[in-house]
């Protein structure tokens, strides 16, 4: 029998933390469990009674009882409220808390020369600020209390988000495919495993953009696959390049990566045709492709005449909201959807489901689209900043490309640059940014860097330019400010 919430219960106090204000107040709850004045299975205070006798608001008491039930400190049950849960009193007792907690000071110091940058320009990572976090936390808090299967390597699994991303892909990529055509995995690199090993690739030729994704080749690597590097030009990889002995070719045609080339539409529609022909699998990973500024869209090379049989396609939310989401998904060619599920379970790769839900939530409501529209304005003000100021350096000796698309662009430098003293010397005046050369599979490869601006801030922009600058051969002495 459920006990009956006492008619008086104990006071309550903030502890005198920096904390976020919602887990100082789980940390108060926490801490009356501790001292043995609430039991297991005794209710906590309605929300708007704690929140009168804190001075807190009641979405602040809401968003502590999630996280003290998330953490399992509590439970909620409707009709019953929120009740201390089995276990939280020897939990409490040993001092764990809802949260993570930081120590009050650290065992080391860290190394100077290696502090955190004023400006990070690394590539790849786009600007969680710009995410709406009224939508994200509701989107987050009805998937948290769906409940679901965990834990299972199937590509049937994740159903809602499935359905949610078919709708999204035909009308922001023109891709026409069902639900049950798209495996939902965590990270793109586990979708390249997972097509590695549905299409055997094993001990044979995959050709590669060079310089081109390390994480992508690593995976292919990783299955047994080989590599083999094709050097790309300003149209991105060209298709006469692929060999018959090649089993798959590996691309990113919407803004290639690092190199930031557009693949034409003649190269596209030359490419599929050519893997048609030779029964080459092209794997699609549409790097970048939700960001354009002042160019149309290319299509997609899966919704070109013939791009099912022979394109796999691979999409992220790395790119439009967070890396650490790891979500990706797949649309396998389809000689190979027979396969698919096998490789999803001999690989073991499963992604989580309550991120799955959230997003497709996010894509249901329509929250995902505001984004990306708000995010492409942000992206395409910062990158116009970014690209003025680097023109304003006037060096003639630097070249800046892959503008047209994506979160980051390249600055080439000429044959024989050290670009990774460059960017560490760039690093120790307050901006980091990336080698290109680390992108090429072996020596001799192009040198400059590769500059993310998502999260540089325009009022930025100048000051980031002027301290890259600063480290070419000639270049002016500067610091940031």
């Amino acid at each position: 029998m459920p006990r009956v919430a006492p008619a008086v219960h104990p006071a309550f106090d903030l502890p005198d933390t920096d904390a976020p204000l919602r887990q100082r107040v789980a940390e108060a709850v926490v801490d009356q469990i501790r001292q043995g004045r609430i039991g297991v299975g005794d209710p906590l205070p309605s929300t708007r009674v704690l929140a009168a006798e804190l001075g807190v608001s009641r979405g602040c008491v809401v968003d502590a009882y999630d996280e003290l039930c998330a953490s399992g400190f509590a439970v909620a049950r409707a009709g019953s409220g929120t009740r201390v849960a089995p276990g939280a009193d020897v939990a409490a007792r040993a001092h764990a808390a809802s949260h993570p907690v930081v120590p009050a000071a650290a065992v080391t110091e860290p190394d100077p020369a290696r502090r955190a940058p004023v400006l990070d320009l690394r590539p790849g990572i786009p600007d969680p600020a710009l995410i709406s976090e009224p939508e994200w936390r509701r989107a987050w808090r009805a998937a948290a209390a769906a409940p679901r299967a965990l834990g299972v390597a199937d590509p049937e699994a994740h159903p809602d988000l499935r359905r949610a991303l078919a709708d999204h892909l035909r009308r922001t990529r023109g891709l026409a495919c069902g639900a049950d055509e798209i495996v939902v995995l965590p990270g793109v690199a586990a979708a390249i495993r997972v097509l590695a090993i549905a299409a055997r690739l094993r001990d044979r030729d995959v050709a590669f953009e060079d310089p081109g994704y390390l994480r992508a080749r690593r995976a292919l690597v990783g299955e047994g696959a080989r590599p083999r590097p094709i050097p790309v030009g300003t149209d991105g990889l060209d298709p006469d390049t692929v060999r018959e002995t090649d089993a798959a070719v590996y691309c990113t045609p919407a803004h290639q990566y690092p190199m930031g080339a557009r693949m034409p539409v003649s190269h596209r529609a030359r490419l599929v045709a050519r893997a048609a022909d030779m029964g080459t699998i092209v794997v699609e990973d549409d790097y970048d492709g939700e960001f354009r500024y002042d160019v149309s869209a290319l299509p997609a090379l899966r919704s070109i005449d013939g791009g099912r049989e022979c394109v796999a396609y691979v999409g992220t939310a790395s790119k439009i909201l967070s890396p650490d989401l790891r979500l990706a998904w797949l649309i396998p060619s389809t000689p190979l959807r027979s396969r698919i599920a096998a490789a999803v379970a001999e690989s073991g790769e499963v992604a989580c489901s309550v991120t799955a839900s959230a997003l497709a939530r996010l894509i249901e409501s329509g929250a995902l689209s505001r984004h990306l529209a708000r995010a492409s304005r942000t992206y395409r003000a910062r990158r116009a900043a970014f690209v003025g100021a680097l023109g304003d350096l006037e060096r003639s000796d630097v070249t800046v490309t892959g503008i047209e698309a994506g979160l980051h662009v390249v600055l080439r430098f000429p044959e024989g640059v050290d670009d990774v003293a460059i960017a560490e010397a760039a690093r120790r005046l307050g901006v980091e940014t990336a080698p290109l050369s680390r992108y090429s599979a072996g020596p001799g490869g192009p040198s400059g860097l590769v500059c993310g601006y998502a999260r540089l801030p325009e009022s930025r922009a100048a000051a980031a330019a002027a301290a890259i600058g600063a480290t070419l051969p000639g270049g002016v002495p500067f610091g940031l400010p």
